[in-house]
């Protein structure tokens, strides 16, 4: 975690020096699809982004986040250019959503927030291919190439179809977890209150209801 201007951080965090943002270490490094991070001052101003609450009250809290997606994916791209590119990959997302018992307008809306459709997404947060899967997740999904569409919708739907069934079936509860981590909603009792993770879950749920018709 030393590299790019970042230290390691005290509770399993990174520091930030610079101006990029690497919380794709602090994920990756936790295995999870997503998780809570939290932001932290630190008395040298300093800011510490980590998996877990820092209890030194010399540490001021700033906020939490869920994953972000990879929106710079979408940027300058026509709704003719979006269906396009879903086009790709309807023949994949109709198998594996069929072999999951998913909807396949659900594994649509989540692959349209998430990558804009872009087999080649990156988030800043270090998430990648079509569903924006973390690397831990990804192995242990049977994943091997996040950028191999067939691999990478696979392991989505799969992970998907998990969260699901985790939470009942209910949309919100299972997109949230897909966003901010099954933990997260478990301990908030829900959604959490996450600006990031509520916008997520409204979104997917436009374009869902969008595909379905």
């Amino acid at each position: 975690m030393g590299k790019r201007g970042f230290e390691p951080g005290v509770a399993g965090g990174v520091r930030r020096r610079g101006s990029a943002l690497l919380l794709g270490l602090l994920l990756a490094a936790a295995g999870a699809q997503a998780a809570e991070v939290y932001v932290y001052r630190e008395p040298t101003g300093t800011r510490l982004f980590t998996d877990q609450r820092v209890r030194d009250p010399a540490y001021v809290f700033i906020a939490k986040y869920g994953r972000p997606t990879a929106y710079v994916s979408c940027r300058g791209i026509s709704a003719a250019g979006l269906d396009a590119r879903l086009r790709s990959y309807e023949d994949l997302i109709d198998k594996y959503a069929a072999q999951q018992g998913v909807e396949a307008a659900l594994v649509k809306a989540v692959m349209r927030v998430e990558s804009c459709f872009d087999h080649r997404a990156v988030s800043r947060v270090g998430a990648r291919g079509l569903m924006q899967l973390m690397p831990g997740t990804a192995s242990d999904l049977g994943v091997s190439d996040s950028f191999d569409p067939a691999q990478n919708i696979r392991g989505g739907v799969t992970y998907l179809r998990l969260m699901l069934d985790r939470f009942g079936n209910n949309q919100k509860l299972a997109l949230a977890a897909y966003n901010a981590g099954p933990g997260a909603v478990e301990k908030h009792q829900g959604v959490p209150p996450f600006r990031e993770t509520q916008a997520y879950v409204e979104k997917v749920r436009s374009h869902y209801e969008r595909y379905r018709s």
